[in-house]
């Protein structure tokens, strides 16, 4: 061992790093427990006789109290506190409005918002914010968030590379560059970049990882695991065969001339066999329990009812039928509403009461579809089975089970109502606090003011927001802990005392010392590429953080010794510490490793191809830029 410079910990560290990715790559066990295997590993090796430095008891946990492990934590809760106040149905509504329901739409919308808010914002921040928005929009769109949340992670990665402060290597780069310039001649003292010096770089690399994903995602994108019907496509099943409704929503356009101006809701109910369920006016938008009874021009309607239906009352009312839900997407979103079943039990005072005469949409916030009595359906659509009837002004009877459209919030109020039953149980009982708005966008903006403006430690800017929200109520503290990816935070706190024994063994330096000595004789930019690919092998295996510490100085060495420029090689060592994308040992990759489903295999069919596209965009703008 001696003959080739190894001690025996850098054997050991190399073992543990050789096991590791076999592990990473078979998944014989998932990744998280795979790095708690490690960290377990180094501690006890720590414990061996001449191996004390891979393991000691003193840091062995360190990477439970890191910056990085620390920061991922308050911006998981800081992401919940603004998706519980309403901002990311928000955010969703515009992405949706402006990108449809296809990938090749939606990814460049996403990815391009999330890349430049990663510009300013840690990376893994800017990728945790915005995975409720994915979540929301899988759900609205059936697609998998398979599909999507790659394509939002690579560019989060990327974003950190379009200013100086987006992601740590940068950060670290004029620190270190300075520490250089201490022992460097006076004619090889090196620059310090401004803050937009890299951006046409990052924007470059941005826009290639857009486009990656719109030419090749259907080739490389995971599709959505085949796990059956959902609960709610099994909910919409039951209604449509039960009461034949269509429990899905069309958008129609009402012009001033339309025959159905200044009508009533029970007019085009009964007359047409569909139900309004929420109306756009002014400005405004309308829905149970405060539906305008007579309509209003111009106006969008959200109807309900079957399609034949829908198109009839439409060519006869001279309306537009919109080919998506617009005015109505955040409002009618499935998360917020849905079609429900209630039972009228045998001591409820509905008895005998018709929902007009208790005025149900104010009191209750439902809207009746259909009733199921003993083996007869009663709606306002005509069947085979049965004739319309008016069931607003149909009394109830004991044992009577309404189908309603309502929010899931009215529903869960009656709950606790004795004069029903609710059969629904599978809906969401998410608790929105649009009230706390103010104060959740209020600790956002300090958090993010104060990491722009202060040299306040980054967890601590994240930490101070999290706090914010959780004293002002927008969460609660048991909200705050549901919200942290617990997985997410064990495989980078597990994994950190395995970079940390690479370097303080010496091991990452034996690596580049031999793969540096293997590019003897080769042109600058050759020994550049060089560089740019060691630094790719580095980050894959340790922090981006350690490997922009370790190569910086040796980078800077060999641009010094070949006559490149030193600053150039600094920087491209910079940069190629965020090309992390083959396998989830990047916080962004391992923050959306989970909530997809993604395994190492799916990281390795993506990363390949993106990695040497990076290699190649990078070097070739720095060379064109510097």
């Amino acid at each position: 061992m001696e003959e080739w410079g190894l001690t025996v910990e850098m054997v050991a560290v190399l073992a543990v790093l050789t096991m590791t990715v076999i592990l990473f790559v078979t998944e014989v066990v998932r990744v998280d427990v795979t790095a708690i295997i490690i960290l377990v590993t180094l501690g006890l090796l720590g414990y061996v006789p001449g191996l004390e430095s891979l393991g000691g008891p003193s840091t062995l946990f360190d990477g439970f109290s890191s910056n990085a492990v620390i920061s991922i934590i308050a911006v998981m809760i800081i992401g919940a506190g603004l998706d519980k106040t309403g901002v990311m149905s928000a955010v969703t509504a515009v992405i949706l409005r402006f990108g449809g329901s296809t990938e090749e739409r939606i990814i460049p919308i996403i990815s391009s918002t999330v890349g430049v808010i990663s510009s300013f914002m840690q990376n893994v921040g800017a990728a945790a914010l915005f995975l409720p928005v994915v979540s929301r929009i899988s759900s609205r769109t059936d697609l998998p968030m398979s599909r999507l949340l790659m394509p939002m992670g690579f560019c989060a990665i990327l974003g950190g590379t379009i200013t100086m402060v987006g992601s740590s290597p940068l950060i670290l780069l004029n620190d270190l560059m300075a520490s250089s310039n201490d022992i460097l001649p006076a004619d090889k003292q090196m620059q310090p970049f401004s803050l937009f010096s890299v951006t046409p770089i990052g924007f470059c690399l941005v826009i290639t990882g857009i486009l990656y994903f719109v030419l090749f995602g259907r080739f490389l994108l995971p599709g959505a695991v085949n796990d059956g019907p959902t609960a709610a496509d099994l909910r919409s099943e039951y209604i449509s065969r039960l009461y034949g409704l269509d429990s899905g929503y069309t958008e129609l356009s009402v012009d001033a001339d339309s025959p159905i101006v200044g009508q009533t809701l029970l007019d085009i109910h009964s007359e047409f066999n569909i139900y309004v369920i929420a109306i756009h006016v002014q400005n405004k938008t309308f829905l149970a329990p405060v539906v305008l009874d007579n309509l209003e021009a111009p106006c969008r309607l959200a109807v309900m009812g079957q399609p034949s239906a829908i198109r009839r009352f439409a060519v006869q009312n001279d309306l537009t039928i919109h080919p998506r839900i617009e005015k109505f997407a955040r409002e009618l979103a499935s998360h917020r509403c849905g079609v429900a079943e209630i039972v009228i039990p045998p001591d409820s005072s509905m008895i005998g009461k018709s929902v007009r005469e208790v005025r149900a949409r104010e009191r209750y916030g439902f809207s009746l579809l259909a009733i199921y009595r003993g083996d007869e359906v009663l709606s306002h659509i005509s069947t085979d089975d049965h004739d319309p009837t008016v069931i607003g002004f149909e009394p109830l009877r004991a044992g009577d089970t309404l189908a309603v459209h309502t929010s899931w919030r009215s529903l869960s109020a009656l709950q606790s109502d004795r004069d029903f039953v609710i059969v629904t149980s599978d809906y969401p009982r998410e608790e929105l606090r649009p009230k706390k708005l103010g104060w959740a966008l209020l600790f956002f903006a300090i958090s993010i003011g104060m990491i722009l403006f202060s040299d306040i430690l980054l967890s601590l800017c994240l930490l101070t927001g999290a706090a914010g929200m959780i004293v002002s109520r927008v969460l609660r503290i048991d909200e705050a802990y549901a919200a942290v990816g617990w997985n997410t935070v064990f495989l980078l706190a597990s994994l950190i005392p395995l970079g940390s024994a690479v370097q303080t063994t010496g091991t990452a330096e034996w690596i580049a010392n031999g793969i540096l000595a293997a590019l003897e004789g080769v042109p600058i930019w050759g020994l550049q590429v060089g560089v740019a690919m060691l630094s790719t092998v580095f980050t894959l295996i340790m922090s981006n953080v350690g490997a922009t510490v370790l190569l910086v100085p040796l980078a800077i060495s060999i641009a010094i010794a070949s006559g490149g420029d030193p600053a150039i090689f600094a920087l491209t060592v910079a940069i190629s510490t965020s090309n992390s994308f083959i396998i989830p040992t990047h916080q962004v990759n391992a923050l959306i490793m989970g909530p997809a489903g993604y395994t190492v295999r799916d990281f390795m069919r993506a990363g390949v191809g993106m990695t040497i596209l990076f290699l190649i965009v990078s070097i070739t703008m720095m060379n064109l830029i510097f």
